[in-house]
């Protein structure tokens, strides 16, 4: 097993890069890359990293010149033909060929375009401009790299029993989470957490853990290159990222009113099974599940990422009851800020009123809360969306006001286009 302190101790990102494959990446983004990529391949689309969290200042916290030497790494990164092998020859969701082989070669052939980096008010600005299936491979990786890049200014000064101490008490509290989790009957957990894990070493050991403390409980991870290194299900679907884009580029208030059906009826057209899930909450579940074409009814669950997870679910109940459908054949997702006790909340709250998963993400992949002094390590929220297509600002409203995005007479707008009302804000953990 991998000495991760020695590791951290060592100092070396060369033996170490933050991100050492183009498929260290969610699936979910090579899936919808390749939708992308036959739908929209003329999209123009810019990507801006977004710091929620002010008071982690990180132009003050990380060295410009090793984040730049940690992007231009990713941008010399090419598929192996391992890798290559791996994405066109396995099953995913038991489809073999999930992704075609025009997709593939020009997938094989890519390198990430540029990027734009600048300092500002103690935050850096970090861009991605360009055709969308490409700028948009930038999103995990750019993500990955400014959570780990201040992980390791923050562990610099740390010297070698401190750090054992500190990855021994990190792993002692993931597994005490594993133990409890053991008691739950019937759980499907996956890992989530590539986009804020503290590391990719600790990602990987986190993922073996699971492996071996849950057994079939584990499903599998997000993360396409420990899923292939591990022999692991590649795990996703889709993300707020489409109907954000699809929504910039409608031309009217009537486009704009259907564009959320329309990015999942192109999605339908490509997938079947389990990749048929619907994420509801870009501008609002109660508006999306009421206006919602019969067909969605039909696909095979849900996945609640904002707002309370709770009435979330009770609302995705309702909705199929009312189309006629059986919600303990469904498949309800839990994806947002989850953490051990939530899931056994929810685990119990649920269990046998229809079919639960769990996507645990950042507290499990970077949970090192209380570890270090001023918890310098404690895991903040930060992401990276897609803010302009074809030069028209995205917008994104969600089931927490909190997590909303975009300008604010494009925030009025789309409230007013698609009935949202007030709402209940929610602390952003993550």
């Amino acid at each position: 097993m991998v000495d991760i302190a020695t590791r951290v101790w060592n100092h070396k990102w060369k033996i170490d890069p933050i991100v050492r494959s183009l498929i260290d990446n969610d699936f979910y983004k090579l899936l919808m890359c390749q939708s992308i990529f036959r739908n929209r391949p003329d999209a123009t689309v810019t990507f801006s990293l977004i710091n929620r969290s002010k008071t982690v200042r990180l132009a003050e916290l990380i060295d410009e010149g090793e984040l730049r030497e940690q992007l231009d790494h990713i941008r010399s990164l090419s598929l192996s033909r391992g890798e290559s092998t791996f994405l066109r020859g396995n099953t995913f969701y038991g489809k073999r060929q999930m992704f075609r082989p025009d997709f593939m070669e020009w997938f094989e052939n890519i390198r990430l375009p540029d990027y734009h980096l600048e300092k500002r008010d103690g935050q850096y600005e970090l861009t991605f401009e360009g055709k969308w299936h490409e700028v948009m491979m930038w999103e995990i990786p750019a993500l990955a790299v400014l959570m780990e890049l201040r992980g390791r200014a923050v562990l610099h000064d740390m010297r070698r029993f401190e750090l054992q101490v500190l990855y021994a008490r990190a792993m002692t509290k993931l597994w005490e989470k594993i133990e409890h989790m053991r008691n739950l009957p019937d759980l499907r957990i996956a890992d989530f957490g590539t986009r804020r894990r503290h590391s990719y070493l600790w990602q990987d050991w986190c993922v073996r853990a699971m492996v071996e403390g849950l057994g079939d409980k584990f499903v599998g991870t997000s993360n396409c290159l420990i899923a292939m290194k591990r022999d692991l299900e590649a795990i996703g679907t889709n993300a707020h990222e489409l109907p954000m884009v699809f929504s910039a580029l409608a031309k009217t208030d009537d486009d704009l009113r259907e564009a959320p059906y329309k990015v999942l009826a192109d999605w339908h057209e490509e997938h079947e099974g389990n990749l048929r899930i619907i994420l509801p909450d870009t501008y609002g579940t109660e508006g999306f599940l009421k206006h919602a074409p019969d067909w969605l009814a039909g696909w095979t669950g849900i996945r609640i990422d904002s707002g309370d997870p709770a009435t979330g679910a009770e609302t995705a109940i309702r909705w199929w009851k009312d189309r006629g459908e059986d919600p303990t054949q469904k498949l309800i997702i839990f994806s947002d800020g989850l953490d051990v006790d939530k899931i056994s909340e929810l685990h119990q709250q649920f269990t046998g009123r229809a079919k639960i998963s769990f996507g645990w993400g950042t507290l499990l992949t970077n949970d090192f809360r209380g570890l270090t002094r001023g918890d310098g390590l404690a895991p903040f929220s930060m992401v990276c969306k897609a803010i302009k297509a074809n030069g028209y600002p995205t917008v994104k409203l969600s089931d927490n006001p909190n997590k909303a995005m975009g300008p604010a007479d494009q925030i009025q707008r789309y409230k007013r286009v698609f009935g949202v009302g007030d709402q209940a804000e929610f602390d952003v953990i993550v």
